[in-house]
């Protein structure tokens, strides 16, 4: 009987290796699918899953770059940052572990071990200090940030990072300390959050100090802890450039105390004091009233925060006579020995000029009429210089100009120009009303004329000093003479003069040879009514007159009483003679200029 190769309809069944080539081609395009997935994922991640997955395990932290200090001359620390922790938990990661892993040593060798979470936080509390169930609280919750501890120095921080407690971490910050207090603290100023300058040089040299924050960037697994073997890449902090001054601290410090005591003691609404060196223009004391501490700004009022000797313009009174001298002995219209006729009164274009004390007509020389601060003598020979001349007198000697020393709201004055000038105006300009000017800007004309004719602009900030110890000092303006030196020499004489001779004898100084200058002037009211409120009453002069070293002005805005009472002579010569002394300057050798002040 025949074989049947099919069944009862006649079709064909595939036999088994067709049946298995099948399947195999079926397995195979699932896998090369498969496969190709896979590589299109970890190979190539055209999707960013590797790299989004990378994200999320990424942390960054800060690293605060140090603050620059704000030094004195010699040194000394005016303002300085310390770097200081904050322990801060993300709630929601610690309350998820119950145990944790980290390094510890063991046998000598960095180990994996075991360390339950109730063991971490005990730990913790015992670094803070703080009871287990505080740490217990601030670690339980929600909060993502929470802050457990605040102003931990850096060897506690490092105790804290060692515990390795999943979502607990170190936070650094950058605290602010200002070791002399109240010394100087209108000029260094203060930082407003902790942060940026709000005043004085804390504000001006700003982006100098701060220097630029650094980042750490790490990986961590799901239990919060760090990867060992993971990315850690590290932008170190710049740290900021120290500024350092040309103050003086010690002559600092006694000078606020001067003008604290002449301003308490005859009730004046605020004083000032600068010191400046003449042969270099460096201001070694700026002393102002009431001076804020950069520790606790706010315990003094906003008016006081900042540095009147530049910011306060106000009418100078005689103390610019020694202009108006200046002038006219380097135009060749007057000699200090010229001599003039001073009547009771002096009368010119309508215009009626008197003195602060009675007498009769007198034969005064220039030098006469400055050592008794005469207004009809001044007015009498200014008026041989042009209105014009006056003017551009005043420009020379820096008046209408303000001196740019590195702080905020500096004055420039007021000063209009010669053609604005009325009937009245024109005259009074030579000595000292109708113009207004900062302390600073009078100290900058003296020093021109104790630096033999040649101005040198004030300077306060000398050097930075990078983090590495380089320093890179501050260049100053370049010099200007503004009279010649011949003109300088008998202006000084005329100044000593003053003293030896003229009404300023309580500013002589044992031992040292000094010339000085007075001023008074009405204070406008401040509520702005028209009228006058007071007066300002101020002392400045230099010394050794052999060759003169420093320049001192002493201010005060509207003391109490008869201003006809009130002197700033014992203060300027307590000033000033710590001046000498701080500095060693040698005892005067020659004779004093002692300038005839009547006509022979």
């Amino acid at each position: 009987m025949a074989q049947r190769t099919g069944n009862a309809r006649g079709v064909k069944v595939p036999n088994a290796t067709k049946r298995l080539r099948l399947g195999l081609g079926i397995m195979l395009t699932l896998l090369l699918v498969v496969g190709g997935k896979l590589f299109m994922v970890q190979g190539l991640d055209v999707g960013g899953m590797a790299a989004a997955a990378l994200d999320y395990r990424m942390r960054e932290t800060t690293l605060p770059a140090e603050r620059g200090s704000i030094l004195d001359s010699n040194g000394t620390v005016l303002a300085n940052s310390v770097i200081r922790y904050n322990v801060v938990v993300d709630q929601t990661v610690n309350t998820k572990t119950e145990s944790f892993k980290r390094f510890e040593k063991v046998d000598g060798k960095d180990k994996l071990v075991d360390v339950s979470r109730e063991q971490g936080l005990k730990e913790l509390a015992l670094v803070l200090g703080m009871s287990q169930d505080a740490i217990r609280e601030a670690v339980t919750g929600e909060q993502r940030y929470y802050i457990v501890a605040k102003d931990l120095k850096p060897d506690v921080e490092l105790r804290v990072s060692k515990l390795s407690i999943p979502g607990v971490d170190t936070v650094g910050v950058s605290k602010r300390v200002y070791p002399n207090g109240s010394v100087a603290g209108g000029i260094i100023g203060f930082l407003q959050d902790g942060n940026t300058g709000q005043a004085g040089i804390e504000q001006t040299q700003d982006g100098l100090l701060r220097g630029e924050d650094g980042k750490r960037l790490f990986e961590i697994g799901a239990d919060g802890l760090r990867i060992p073997v993971g990315v850690d890449e590290l932008t170190p902090p710049q740290d900021g450039k120290d500024v350092k001054l040309t103050l003086n601290s010690d002559l600092q410090y006694f000078a606020q105390q001067a003008i604290q005591s002449q301003s308490d003691k005859l009730g004046a609404e605020w004083g000032s004091i600068v010191v400046m060196d003449t042969k270099t223009g460096n201001i070694v004391a700026m002393a102002d009233t009431n001076s804020p501490d950069p520790n606790d700004p706010g315990r003094v009022a906003a008016k006081d925060r900042g540095v009147r000797s530049v910011t306060a313009a106000y009418e100078p009174g005689s103390v610019q006579k020694m202009i108006t001298a200046s002038a006219l002995i380097d135009e060749g219209k007057s000699s200090p020995l010229d001599t003039f006729t001073l009547p009771p009164s002096y009368t010119i274009d309508g215009q009626t000029f008197t003195d602060a004390f009675t007498h009769g007509t007198e034969e005064r020389t220039l030098a006469g009429i400055l050592g008794y601060s005469m207004n009809t003598g001044t007015v009498a020979a200014g008026s041989r210089l042009s209105k014009e001349q006056r003017y551009d007198w005043l420009r020379k000697f820096g008046i209408g100009e303000a001196p740019d020393i590195g702080l905020p709201a500096t004055a420039s004055g007021i000063l209009a120009p010669a053609d604005q000038w009325d009937s009245r105006q024109q005259y009074t300009v030579l000595f000292g009303q109708g113009v207004s000017q900062s302390t600073l800007q009078t100290v900058r004309a003296f020093q021109t004329i104790a630096n033999n004719g040649v101005m040198l602009q004030p300077r306060l900030i000398d050097s930075y000093v990078s983090a590495d110890g380089t320093e890179e000092k501050v260049a100053p303006q370049p010099p200007r003479q503004v009279v010649s030196d011949s003109t300088a020499q008998q202006v000084q004489d005329i100044l000593e003069s003053a003293v030896t001779e003229g009404q300023i004898k309580d500013a002589a100084i044992d031992g040292y040879r000094v010339g000085a200058k007075t001023g008074t002037s009405e204070s406008p009211c401040d509520d702005g009514k028209s009228g006058y409120c007071g007066y300002t009453a101020s002392m400045v002069g230099m010394a050794p007159m052999d060759d003169p070293r420093f320049i001192v002005e002493v201010v005060l805005q509207r003391p109490k009483g008869s201003i006809y009472g009130i002197t700033n002579g014992p203060v300027f010569r307590s000033v000033m003679s710590q001046a000498l002394r701080t500095y060693n300057v040698q005892p005067s050798t020659g004779e004093p200029a002692r300038l005839p002040q009547y006509a022979k």
